[in-house]
């Protein structure tokens, strides 16, 4: 007869359906993880350890110290993230977050090591910077006066004048400025007020202008130095530094700026603008760019063209001086009225660009046909392009080749946008179009069309002179110390590594710009002026690296110390990765099973 069920048989039925539930269910849960990789020590490697002040040696030996001990790894950090040697600290900049990310994939203690004046504080991850302990060693408080920008023209003819507008201020707690002496050379006005020093215009050690300005009594002010082209030494790429004098700081390494300009006897390409609107502006800002060459711009605000002023000064300009100009450059642009520019005659390739008798509405640029043009326009997405705004209308000629054309409202019949023509070894262009500023304005693929057009309009016209051929150029002419010099590609095609040559007062060297996807190539230099020059192309000029850097200054702290709160790595672990509870559910239902057969229960 068959028995009845037990306690101990509901007991095992339940235990079974209780682990298979679990099992069903997955809880997460936390452990501490029985192994961990070796501690890290970040070891800030930026200038600023090695500035005024700074602790490098006691930051070195400290960081060997903590790793020795605990037989751990060293990174430093600072522009980049790499490994450990005893080289001095050389980065132009203290980025901790990529050290971060990097220590917090790798897990295990970590320690930073720094003078707690990082830049991107607001970007590091808080959860990783709390467990870390943190050893701060920060610089002593100085005062610092510095010069910390400098903007001007980039290229200029003898007869230019420079205006530059020069950035300079001091730095520094102000109980430290106790230590400036008047013997070095400060001076005060007559009411005993504000200290004042002097900017000198400095190149290849000759002295160009000096001016004295007054100091602030914190942060950051700006004036205007002008001097005129032809003092400067030579023509060509011409490094000149501005610097501040008659200040006893306590870090002279930031007192001096680098501006690299190009100087020619007389302006490669003059544009006459009448009347100037954005057209003129941006054609004018982007032509200096991509041609390479000094620009002269003459606007003339009233009708007929007088009178003449000067685009950078807006001081007047008599109608000979212009026609001096006009006759002696390589590419003259006439933007605005046609009548206007009747009583020049210009010498070399002309750009016409008319401004009246336009049929205004949304005209859209179209693929290019077969045209001098069409390679280095091959890359553009027309279709994405802002329409032009109006149009003028052209009559081409038998010898005029219409590079590009535009329909209205993308209907119709298409009407010429760009003519090129060649007429007893002169080069002239007309372009039809208004509004195509708005490319550039529009910013991303829309300026680079705007960019490649104007590119690929001087390569033309400039017929194999200075502005043609040119496949890279450096994104800025100067960099700060301890940062890599970057090329970026603007020739056509895939980016493609390039030989360069670089000479310096130390002697020539050759090295490989190494284009990525991106057209993007860096090359990393001591300080000091380069001039660079391909070994299979026309691309020449010069870039400093500066001595000049921000991790000079005195910096904020923000970081501190603290001595961290890892226990070690936290790992989550799925219920179903513990195996004991398959071999509870497995033995409850087996021993359920052998002992009702046991009772002879079904």
């Amino acid at each position: 007869m068959p028995r009845r069920v037990t306690v101990g048989l509901a007991a095992l039925r339940a235990a079974g359906l209780g682990a298979l539930a679990l099992l069903l269910w997955n809880p997460t849960t936390a452990r501490r993880a029985a192994r961990d990789a070796p501690p890290l020590v970040l070891l800030d490697a930026s200038l600023s350890m090695g500035g005024h002040g700074g602790r490098w040696r006691e930051a070195r030996d400290t960081t060997r110290a903590l790793a020795r001990g605990g037989g751990g790894v060293i990174w430093r950090f600072g522009e980049r993230v790499g490994g450990f040697d005893t080289l001095p600290p050389s980065d132009g900049t203290s980025r901790l977050a990529p050290a971060l990310d990097a220590a917090a994939a790798r897990g295990g203690p970590l320690t930073i090591v720094s003078d707690g004046a990082v830049t991107d504080r607001a970007d590091l991850p808080a959860d990783v910077l709390q467990r870390a302990r943190i050893v701060v060693l920060p610089r002593p408080a100085f005062f610092d006066a510095f010069v910390s920008a400098i903007d001007g023209p980039r290229r200029v003819s003898s007869g230019d004048t420079l205006r530059f507008t020069v950035s300079y201020g001091v730095a520094g707690m102000r109980d430290a400025r106790s230590g400036m002496r008047e013997a070095s050379g400060e001076m005060r006005d007559a009411g005993g007020g504000r200290r004042k020093a002097t900017l000198a215009v400095m190149s290849e050690g000759r002295r160009l202008v000096s001016h004295t300005v007054p100091l602030p009594d914190s942060g950051i002010v700006s004036t205007e130095l002008t001097l005129p082209a032809s003092r400067i030494p030579h023509p060509g790429w011409v490094a000149v530094e501005v610097r501040l004098e008659g200040v006893g700081d306590g870090e002279s390494r930031d007192d001096a700026r680098v501006f690299v300009l190009q100087v020619s006897p007389q302006p490669s390409v003059v544009l006459l603008a009448a009347p100037p609107d954005w057209e003129t502006r941006f054609l004018a800002r982007t032509l200096e760019d991509v041609a390479r060459l000094p620009v002269r711009v003459f606007v003339a605000a009233e009708p007929g063209g007088t009178p003449w002023r000067d685009a950078a000064t807006l001081e007047d300009r008599a109608p000979s001086v212009v026609a001096q100009a006009v006759a002696s450059a390589q590419l003259v642009i006439e933007a605005g009225d046609p009548p206007t520019f009747s009583r020049f005659s210009p010498k070399g390739a002309v750009l016409v660009w008319p401004g009246t008798r336009r049929l205004d509405g949304d005209w859209y640029v179209q693929p290019p046909g077969p045209s001098p043009l069409a390679a280095a326009l091959a890359g553009v997405a027309w279709d994405s392009l802002p329409p032009a705004t109006s149009l003028a209308e052209l009559v081409p000629d038998s010898l005029a080749t219409v590079a590009l054309a535009a329909r209205l409202a993308r209907r119709g019949p298409p009407r010429p946008v760009v003519l090129l023509s060649e007429r007893a070894g002169r080069r002239h262009a007309v372009v039809a179009a208004g509004g195509l500023y708005r490319w550039a304005f529009r910013g991303g693929a829309s300026a680079e069309a705007y960019r490649a057009l104007v590119a690929a309009l001087a390569d033309w016209l400039l017929a194999g002179g200075e502005g043609r051929g040119e496949r890279f150029a450096p994104l800025a002419y100067e960099v700060p110390n301890g940062m890599p010099a970057v090329w970026r590609w603007t020739g056509g095609g895939e980016p493609r590594n390039v030989v360069v040559s670089l000479t310096t007062e130390r002697g020539q060297h050759v090295d490989t710009l190494r284009f990525d996807a991106g057209g993007r190539a860096e090359l990393r230099a001591p300080p000091g002026a380069y001039r660079y020059a391909a070994a299979d192309g026309a691309e020449r000029g010069m870039v400093v690296v500066d001595s000049y850097s921000d991790e000079w200054r005195p910096q904020a702290v923000v970081l501190a110390s603290q001595p961290g709160t890892w226990q070690g790595r936290v790992v989550s672990v799925a219920l179903r990765e513990r195996w004991w509870l398959f071999a509870v559910a497995i033995g409850a239902f087996a021993a359920e099973w052998a002992w009702r057969r046991r009772q002879g229960l079904p």
